[in-house]
């Protein structure tokens, strides 16, 4: 069977990283407009940098959890395809092998003159000065608010040829993610598992919603799909 995962900041959050939805636009005490817009990093580089060093070091801190190793699991029984809009990297710590990051990786930079030039980060800390070989300011490997998504056409011809796409921790109201939903076959089951409600999908015979936490519903998901 063909799966594809999109996973939003719920799953995250159960490892103990902050989301900014439903907060006041507020991100960790930031407005997300100061810190995570081409507009912000042109205005206040250094405050951008602070900002995403501090997040970089609570992901480095943080761990997997149940849900990230369900899925890991189920790769060993059917075809899987992770797409995330986290930046975190803890789908590839619990040992996920194909993973699409829509909105970039926060343990990577990239130049600010050649957006193809990306580098792993060494520890936390990104630093004003530290430079790509074009001597360009490094910035984070983020997809801000306002800049094109790259990888959003490789996950809709994904999501065409799937036999299911389980969605979790996701309130689909960031787009383009939020429509890959809509890109799926006629015939493609999908499986929501979120902490709330996502109406859009109520009328949607092909829709089955669970609402709970991540860590809990997707390991019972994959163990009634392992035997599909």
């Amino acid at each position: 069977m063909k799966i594809a995962v999109l996973t939003g900041a719920g799953i995250s959050a159960e490892s103990g990283l902050q989301t900014f939805r439903g907060n006041n636009g507020l991100w960790e005490g930031y407005n997300i407009y100061e810190v995570a817009t081409p507009e912000a990093w042109n205005k206040n580089p250094t405050l951008v940098q602070e900002f995403y060093n501090m997040r970089r070091k609570n992901v480095l801190a943080a761990k997997p959890n149940a849900a990230h190793f369900a899925l890991v699991e189920l790769e060993k029984y059917h075809q899987v395809q992770i797409i995330t809009q986290n930046v975190d990297d803890l789908h590839e710590r619990a040992g996920s092998k194909n993973i699409i990051h829509l909105h970039g990786k926060i343990t990577q930079s990239r130049s600010t003159l050649d957006p193809n030039l990306v580098y792993d980060i060494q520890g936390w800390e990104l630093k004003m000065g530290d430079k790509c070989e074009l001597g360009s300011q490094l910035r984070p490997h983020i997809v801000w608010f306002g800049e094109a998504v790259p990888m959003i056409d490789n996950a809709i011809e994904l999501v065409k040829n799937v036999d299911l796409l389980l969605i979790i921790g996701t309130s689909l109201q960031v787009y383009p993610a939020a429509g890959l939903a809509t890109e799926v076959d006629t015939n493609t089951k999908i499986i929501v598992v979120n902490t709330e409600k996502i109406h859009s999908f109520s009328t949607n015979a092909n829709v089955q919603f669970i609402q709970g936490n991540a860590t809990v519903e997707i390991p019972k998901i994959v163990e009634e799909l392992k035997v599909l």
